[in-house]
């Protein structure tokens, strides 16, 4: 994208936006850990079961790295206890890692049998 010499704009920009492409592997790394949306990348159904199961423990590692990670930017935030609409949303991330921890357990029943 730029000028040509005559000061004529040439390119695109975002009249040609490049689709992200999602892979299982970028999915798992982001903390998905659901089956149900695992299953959508064509490459899940040709695991094994072990391999899945690890794979949705990868998952849920990695979610609940990235909520403590969430969790600690908001407690360190400057003027923390001048921002009450923080405490709602750290009580949400707190809720959401019992919800995880929920799954993680629901999930290993389900993978072990």
């Amino acid at each position: 994208m730029g000028f040509e010499d005559g000061g004529e704009f040439i390119g695109g920009g975002a009249a040609n936006p490049v689709p992200p492409v999602m892979t299982l592997q970028k999915a798992i790394d982001l903390g998905e850990y659901d089956p149900d949306f695992l299953a959508t990348f064509p490459e899940w159904h040709s695991l094994s079961r072990h391999i899945q199961w690890e794979m949705i423990r990868q998952g849920l590692k990695n979610r609940t790295r990235h909520l403590r990670v969430h969790w600690a930017e908001l407690a360190n935030q400057p003027d923390f206890s001048q921002k009450p609409h923080l405490a709602a949303a750290m009580k949400n991330i707190q809720k959401q890692l019992g919800e995880l921890q929920y799954d993680e357990e629901k999930l290993q029943v389900e993978y072990s049998s």
